[in-house]
């Protein structure tokens, strides 16, 4: 579905605090759609079994060097920096600006998605599970 979430770390980038605030976010989202997070090599995600555990997403590491296993990832890296270049300080954006970089993101059309947005998938789900 290629939903784009931007969560806010006020408290840093530890591994304690990215896995609190991955687990708080990433619980919002109902249990099927909770599938896999390809993630890099960083010290931010020492604690990728709680949050397996917390809330049944897989999370697979890709190899060092190897950003074509994160396509997905970086393809979305480059489609925020428009919003917040590199070296942008954070601290300065609130929840509600990140949830609208977010919005406009997950409402734009993508070619690997034919031509559909993540949230209009988002919401074709939605509808499918909840006549069910």
């Amino acid at each position: 579905m290629r939903l784009t979430l931007l969560i806010r770390l006020p408290n840093g980038h530890s591994a304690q605090h990215v896995g609190d605030a991955l687990i708080a976010t990433l619980s919002q989202l109902p249990v099927k759609l909770r599938r896999t997070l390809t993630w890099d090599q960083g010290n931010e995600m020492f604690h990728h079994e709680r949050i397996e555990a917390a809330t049944g997403l897989k999370i697979y590491f890709a190899d060092p060097h190897s950003p074509w296993q994160r396509g997905s990832n970086e393809n979305t890296n480059g489609l925020v920096r428009q919003y917040l270049p590199k070296g942008t300080d954070l601290s300065a954006w609130d929840d509600d600006q990140l949830q609208q970089i977010a919005d406009e993101l997950n409402d734009r059309p993508r070619l690997c998605l034919k031509d559909n947005t993540p949230l209009e998938l988002l919401r074709r789900w939605e509808r499918q599970h909840a006549l069910h």
